[in-house]
């Protein structure tokens, strides 16, 4: 206690008047615990008070998990955000987007990418004939990260300790999707998934997170940073590239894997009736 604060202070305390009696008395009511019988503890007692931990969580849908995350303080990116930004989408989308973190108007909605870069993803998913309401949209990091500049809040990358912290989410939230097909949109979220550090540039095109097929390419707000509209429309259109090339490969991959779904049925019908006759 005197580390936190100094005796000098005590006088100013009401309750400091009751601290020598505490002291002098404290032995003797610990040995007094100690000589009580154990209590029996009701059985699931207090169970349903307890806040559990994220790691003892066992969410089995989307929506229990994002109830669960509404209450992370795994970082301390949660106390200047606004609300955490979970992701949003089917619960059986076999497609998932990652992106980095909500910004300022996903932080306000408490919904992912429906800001301006988010309205650049639409306007490219649209064109490479992607329906965003077939797919699930989440970000690496949950909460909103940003420096003040007078009524602005400006976008600030999130470090590699924050991206640990809320990694726990996002495979918590790929666990229960079991997607198909995973997107990196930018930077943050190619290190979340792959755990390395990676440039998209550089690396940009078909690659696999944990044995599930992806793609690492470009986030939406790379564009809105390029100074010259021409730049825009030639990254733009690329990007677009990027996403049918996305949607062949996942197109594909689905009518194989229903194709091989069916003929796994119809061999086993087959094998049912070769057993009735």
């Amino acid at each position: 206690m005197t580390a936190e604060m100094p005796k000098h202070y005590w006088a100013n305390m009401p309750e400091a008047t009751l601290i020598p009696g505490l002291v002098a008395g404290a032995g003797r009511r610990a040995e007094a615990m100690r000589a009580l019988p154990a209590d029996a503890a009701p059985r699931f007692a207090g169970k349903a008070a307890r806040k559990p931990r994220p790691s003892q969580v066992l969410a089995t849908e989307i929506a229990a998990l994002r109830a669960e995350a509404s209450a992370c303080t795994l970082c301390a990116l949660h106390s200047a955000a606004t609300q955490t930004v979970f992701g949003e989408g089917p619960e059986d989308a076999r497609l998932v987007f990652v992106g980095e973190q909500p910004g300022d108007q996903e932080d306000l909605a408490g919904r992912p990418f429906v800001g301006p870069a988010g309205q650049l993803l639409d306007r490219a998913l649209a064109d490479a004939g992607i329906a965003r309401s077939e797919a699930y949209l989440t970000n690496a990091v949950k909460h909103f990260k940003y420096e003040p500049r007078g009524k602005r809040r400006i976008h600030k990358k999130p470090n590699a300790g924050e991206v640990r912290a809320c990694r726990w989410w996002l495979e918590k939230e790929l666990d229960t999707l079991k997607p198909a097909f995973i997107v990196a949109l930018g930077a943050t979220a190619a290190q979340a998934l792959s755990g390395r550090p990676v440039s998209v540039l550089r690396e940009r095109g078909p690659t696999s997170f944990g044995g599930i097929p992806g793609y690492f390419t470009i986030h939406p707000s790379y564009l809105l940073r390029l100074p010259e509209e021409a730049d825009k429309n030639a990254e733009f259109q690329r990007f677009v590239e990027d996403l049918k090339a996305i949607a062949h490969v996942f197109v594909t991959r689905q009518a194989a894997e229903a194709a091989r779904e069916t003929a796994a049925r119809e061999s086993q019908s087959l094998a049912l009736i070769r057993q009735r006759t």
